[in-house]
């Protein structure tokens, strides 16, 4: 049966447990969770000693995983086989016999990382029909912060929108870089702190002045003088500023904005949910259109595919990250 990362999880912490789960997909931050839960909570420490193999798919046929999960468990109700890396096993569709007939002693679970199983084929089938079936998707960009917000929500902790969305641009979407770093705040804060960017830029590192985020907005109001001073830092330490990452921000949020001038409901709420924003951002995107008519934000929009390809070496043999984001900034804001 084909299942959710939330429903696996619930009935997990209800002792609800199958005889096999495929966890399957590009985001392996979900697989890695659900594979920790069955390997920390199903079997006691002392019913571990016996019962518990963890397996990498490299070192494996399908023989020696047989071998393994038609032993029945000593002194335990379960025996727990967890194959990491299960993408590298062997002709692994050879399983589909013992997926169809598993033993109830035993949970197998199967972590088939950064790919997904052919549908079309008698395997996928026999699993969809037989085991727990999990598919992890990657969170799109716009998702991460509302799942930071629940993240810290199960902790207790709330965040404030413009520090998740600070985490979202400098963090990415890997949702394991996310909660290491998540983790730096939890451990430093006491609970049922709500969690600001001055709280990011001392536990992370990461700038609550000069961040991409805030050149954005400088750049919506025109604020001349505020954007310089960011560029500047930026230059100054290109290495954590990479130009390829500034632009695809910028190319994101201008996008937005000619958006923006496009609704014809142009309320907070309405406005929020077409450009998959957190309300509180809304003001930057009206403050921008008000700044930028539709024909100049496709200029920029051309500049930023331009400058894109600038930075990764078309057309430029010699200038500098630092010195091809002046140049930009200077024909986005003139």
């Amino acid at each position: 049966m084909t299942a959710t990362f939330e429903k696996i999880m619930a009935d997990l912490n209800d002792k609800v447990y199958h005889p096999v789960y495929f966890l399957s997909g590009e985001e392996p931050y979900f697989i890695d969770r659900i594979a920790e839960t069955v390997e920390k909570e199903v079997l006691s420490d002392q019913e571990k000693e016996f019962n518990l193999s963890v397996l990498y798919g490299r070192d494996l046929d399908t023989p020696t995983i047989l071998s393994y999960v038609k032993r029945y468990p000593m002194m335990a109700p379960y025996q727990v086989v967890i194959i990491k890396e299960a993408q590298e096993i062997r002709k692994i569709e050879e399983l589909q016999p013992y997926i169809e007939n598993p033993l109830t002693s035993t949970i197998l679970v199967l972590c088939y990382k950064y790919k997904k199983i052919d549908k079309r084929k008698a395997f996928a089938r026999a699993l969809e029909k037989n085991a727990v079936f999990f598919e992890a998707s990657p969170l799109y960009e716009e998702r991460v912060p509302e799942w930071i917000r629940g993240f810290l929500q199960q902790k207790s902790y709330t965040i404030t929108p413009k520090a998740s969305m600070l985490l979202t641009e400098y963090l990415g979407t890997d949702l394991t870089t996310i909660v290491n770093e998540l983790g730096k705040l939890t451990i430093n804060l006491p609970v049922a702190t709500e969690i600001n960017e001055e709280h990011v830029e001392q536990n992370i590192g990461i700038s609550k002045e000069y961040n991409v985020f805030e050149l954005q907005k400088a750049l919506g109001s025109r604020n001349v003088m505020k954007a310089n001073r960011i560029i500047r830092h930026f230059a100054s330490n290109e290495k954590e500023n990479p130009l390829v990452k500034i632009v695809a921000i910028l190319y994101g949020f201008f996008s937005k904005v000619l958006l923006y001038h496009q609704l014809k409901d142009k309320s907070r709420s309405a406005a929020a949910a077409a450009l998959a924003v957190h309300p509180y951002f809304v003001q930057d995107y009206q403050t921008a259109a008000s700044n930028f008519p539709p024909a100049k934000l496709a200029t920029i929009i051309s500049y930023l595919r331009e400058y894109d390809l600038r930075a990764k070496g078309v057309e430029n043999a010699t200038a500098t990250d630092g010195e091809l984001l002046k140049e930009l900034i200077f024909r986005i804001l003139h």
